[in-house]
């Protein structure tokens, strides 16, 4: 059997759709946000391995819980994020609910509704966002504003590789009912363009997507932190234009990725954007009644 670092794709921080903890972040956060990623990196490399046996995915993953739970030191990733932990005392929690999601993404290849992918999204999406809220000491009343963010940008990573991840993987998570409701079907998603049912499904996805940053749209104001909230800002707006696009787009035959100038034209837009907001507000708050 292979060791879960065999399994690895050898990607980084840098190759992922959005900031993961950039130079927005206060420094003395990054080294601990950066050791989450690499735990969360490899286990999404696991699951997600195109040749590795189901059972041993779920090995290697029980290997990584196993190292960060201390029971072992044979994951140098988890005994890092470990160490770090523990000095910040803070506690695995986490880490622990992105396993449950990589471990399901191992054994469940479909999601029947709506609610069943923000099922999903609780475990894959949400503990991200609540665990660089928590090493910054925010107030868990900022937890189901990042939640509808998190879940948003899993929706969107989602929509951008149905085509990669049914072809690769066998593995959709597109709505069952949402297709059938369109008269679109799983096998549609192998064609070289979407049909208009298919379209139509992936539009009302991209609908609904819309509706949870309509909902995650106040958390920078709510976030303490400056640096947080203009990260925060700028993945807002990096969001909102990729839903747009695939509001526009087809993503089994278009381009539905930022390029990198235009990522980071969006980002500080967006980090712009949330600066002035703040400083809006905290006008307002002087001006008093």
């Amino acid at each position: 059997m292979s060791t879960a670092a065999e399994l690895s794709s050898g990607k980084g921080s840098t190759d992922e759709n959005f900031p993961v903890a950039s130079h927005l972040i206060a420094p003395r956060h990054r080294p601990l946000i950066l050791g989450f990623y690499a735990v969360a990196r490899l286990a999404d490399d696991v699951a997600d391995h195109p040749s590795a046996r189901p059972e041993e995915k779920l090995a290697r993953l029980d290997e990584i819980e196993a190292s960060l739970l201390g029971a072992d030191d044979r994951v140098p990733e988890s005994v890092a994020l470990r160490a770090a932990l523990q000095n910040r005392g803070l506690e695995p929690t986490h880490t622990l609910d992105l396993l449950t999601a990589f471990r399901r993404d191992v054994t469940q290849l479909r999601y029947r509704d709506w609610a069943d992918l923000m099922d999903y999204c609780r475990y894959s999406a949400a503990p991200v966002g609540r665990f660089v809220l928590d090493v910054h000491g925010e107030a868990r009343t900022t937890w189901p504003a990042s939640d509808a963010l998190c879940a948003a940008l899993q929706v969107i990573n989602h929509l951008q590789d149905c085509q990669k991840d049914y072809l690769a993987l066998d593995r959709v998570y597109l709505p069952l009912d949402h297709l059938q409701s369109a008269g679109a079907s799983v096998e549609m998603l192998a064609a070289e363009r979407s049909t208009p049912a298919l379209a139509a499904a992936l539009a009302k996805l991209a609908e609904k997507t819309s509706a949870l940053l309509d909902e995650a749209r106040p958390f920078a104001r709510q976030i303490r932190d400056l640096r947080l909230a203009l990260e925060v800002g700028a993945i807002q707006r990096l969001a909102e234009s990729l839903t747009q696009r695939l509001r526009r787009r087809d993503p089994l035959a278009d381009k539905v990725h930022h390029g990198r100038i235009e990522a980071l034209v969006e980002a500080l837009l967006g980090a712009g954007g949330a600066l002035g907001a703040r400083l809006t507000s905290r006008q307002a708050r002087q001006a008093g009644p």
